[in-house]
C-alpha cells in the first residue's frame, strides 16, 4: 500500500498490538485471552507492518525466520510439559513456583504464543511476498 497515513500510523499501531498481545499472553490462564489469542495478535501485527512496508522489512525487523520462532514455541510447550514429568507427575501437570506466582502453565502459554505466531506470521510473510528480494 501506497499511503502516507498508512505507513506513518502502521509503527505505532504495530508497536501499541505487540504490546496488547503481551498482556493479553500474560492474564490468560485466569482471565480471557492466553497464547492463542495473543500469538493471533501479534501475528496481525506483523502482516500490518508487511503490508506498510513490504516484507523484506519485516523479515529485518524479526531477524529469525518466522518458522524459527514456531520451532521455539513448539520445544518450550515440550518443555514446559517435561518439566512435571521431571518432578513423577503427569506430563504438563501444573507446578508452580512458591506463591504461586508462575508455572508450568504459563511457560507452556509462552510457547503457544510463539508457535502461533511463528506459524501465522511465515504465512502471512509468504502470501504478501510479491517477489521482493528479501
Amino acid at each position: 500500500m501506497n499511503s502516507l497515513i498508512f505507513r506513518t500510523m502502521a509503527p505505532i499501531l504495530a508497536t501499541l498490538m505487540v504490546l496488547f498481545s503481551i498482556v493479553v499472553l500474560l492474564r490468560g490462564h485466569n482471565d480471557p485471552g492466553g497464547g492463542f489469542i495473543g500469538g493471533l495478535i501479534a501475528a496481525a501485527a506483523a502482516a500490518m507492518s508487511g503490508m506498510a512496508f513490504g516484507v523484506g522489512a519485516v523479515r529485518r525487523t524479526l531477524r529469525f525466520n518466522p518458522i524459527a520462532f514456531a520451532g521455539f514455541g513448539v520445544l518450550l510447550g515440550a518443555v514446559s510439559g517435561l518439566l512435571s514429568a521431571a518432578f513423577g507427575v503427569p506430563f504438563l501437570t501444573a507446578l508452580w513456583l512458591p506463591a504461586n506466582l508462575f508455572g508450568v502453565p504459563g511457560v507452556f502459554d509462552i510457547g503457544v504464543y510463539f508457535a502461533v505466531f511463528g506459524t501465522l506470521t511465515a504465512v502471512v510473510l509468504a502470501l504478501e511476498d510479491n517477489g521482493e528480494e528479501t
